[in-house]
């Protein structure tokens, strides 16, 4: 799924590409959008803004409406320009938005849908979001206390809930718990004052190393590969997640790894440094 350094990213590369302009095509295969188009002609309208919001995508054009999207485990979005080839299937093709310049295409988008104000900010998993961990006024001691009020959840199905803090996914709940020594099957009330700030922090850090300028923006919105390991071999490049059996970076141990919470994401962690 992508986590809240892609959609950053994605949002960035289509801001900059599509923002200002006027859209002189809008293609969709979802009916609620279709609708929408029908009574509501999309052509014509200006791309105001596009942004994130955690794992949400807004893209605000002219006259009140907004085109909500998220991911989930598949979706993506391409740039391209007009009469280019695209590198996924045309069957694959959710929305199109083109402009004089550029075509924005959303492959396999599962969730997407048109918003003006007063129902966007009646939307339930929007108004249920935490601070997002890459927004300009993120708050590390304000998430900590958040954090806090999830006592009873062991520690890396917290991290994961947008409703906590918005943008963390799975391999950032795996790599910042290892950064900070916290086995992610504690309880959240077990954790200390500064274990619980070391995971709101790290989590910032990480995930603002991988939205700079050469992070991943270009044709395919969702490219760019994660580092925590600052290190410049692409095999070297994460901690623990996706590294089942193989040795801790740190002291050897082989790391290990177990379906956690009740949408069983996969947890990675090494036992020595991580213990419970």
């Amino acid at each position: 799924m992508p986590e809240g350094d892609t959609i950053f990213r994605a949002a960035r590369t289509l801001n900059r590409a599509l923002s200002g302009h006027t859209i002189t095509r809008f293609e969709t295969v979802l009916p609620q959008l279709s609708r929408v188009d029908q009574d509501c002609p999309i052509v014509g309208r200006t791309i105001e803004a596009v942004e994130s919001r955690g794992k949400w995508m807004l893209m605000r054009f002219s006259g009140d409406l907004t085109l909500l999207t998220h991911m989930r485990m598949n979706g993506s979005w391409h740039i391209y320009r007009p009469g280019e080839s695209w590198r996924r299937g045309r069957h694959r093709m959710r929305v199109m938005i083109e402009t004089a310049s550029f075509v924005a295409v959303g492959f396999d988008v599962p969730v997407a849908e048109f918003h003006d104000s007063p129902s966007l900010a009646r939307h339930p998993n929007l108004a249920r979001l935490g601070q997002d961990v890459l927004g300009e006024e993120f708050d590390p001691q304000a998430a900590t206390l958040r954090l806090r009020e999830f006592g009873n959840l062991p520690i890396g199905e917290a991290l994961l809930r947008q409703s906590m803090i918005a943008g963390i996914g799975n391999v950032y709940k795996s790599e910042v718990c290892f950064a900070c020594r916290v086995n992610p099957f504690r309880q959240v009330s077990s954790l200390s004052d500064a274990e619980a700030l070391c995971l709101i922090t790290k989590a910032q850090e990480y995930m603002r190393a991988n939205i700079t300028d050469h992070s991943g923006d270009g044709t395919v919105t969702y490219t760019g590969f994660r580092r925590t390991t600052r290190r410049a071999d692409h095999g070297a490049r994460l901690w623990v997640y996706a590294r089942h059996n193989q040795p801790c970076r740190r002291c050897g141990a082989a790391i290990q790894s177990r379906k956690q919470g009740e949408a069983a994401r996969v947890t990675f962690w090494c036992p020595e440094c991580q213990p419970l």
